[in-house]
């Protein structure tokens, strides 16, 4: 709200460069607030995923969560005025790589009870599966 005021001194005042400095700075600071939020969908995603292979059984609630997660990433990954998205097919990839590790790091903790280490769990399943599961899920969601 801050950065709103001083947008508007800088607009009042004549001082565009300023003004155009710090709506720089405000886009960029929408954008990051999306791609965190894309990105905390996206672990959850993957903890479900990784769930359900592990185990090999998936249960209404971990489906659900799927499909809320799906839903909150194309709704935030979607550009309203603008169109198209804000993160690219490969874009996404890049962002299933980075948050694998805390999904996997949640789902050793309740996955199996939790009785089974990161690497344990991990043997369960085919990592590069998930994140390619994940994935497709994303981009059919968004067709």
């Amino acid at each position: 709200m801050e950065e709103l005021l001083e947008l508007r001194q800088h607009i009042e005042q004549g001082h565009y460069p300023e003004a155009l400095n710090l709506i720089g700075e405000l886009e960029e600071m929408s954008r990051e607030d999306k791609l965190n939020k894309i990105g905390s969908f996206i672990e959850i995603l993957l903890l479900h995923l990784i769930k359900q292979l592990a185990e090999q059984r998936t249960t209404r609630s971990w489906d659900i969560s799927i499909k809320n997660a799906l839903d909150n990433i194309e709704d935030v990954n979607k550009r309203r005025k603008a169109g198209g998205y804000y993160l690219s097919p490969s874009e996404l990839a890049e962002t299933i790589e980075a948050h694998y590790i805390r999904a996997l790091r949640r789902a050793s903790l309740e996955a199996f009870e939790g009785i089974f280490e990161e690497a344990t769990l991990e043997q369960k399943f085919a990592p590069a599966e998930v994140k390619a599961m994940a994935l497709r899920l994303i981009m059919k969601q968004s067709l």
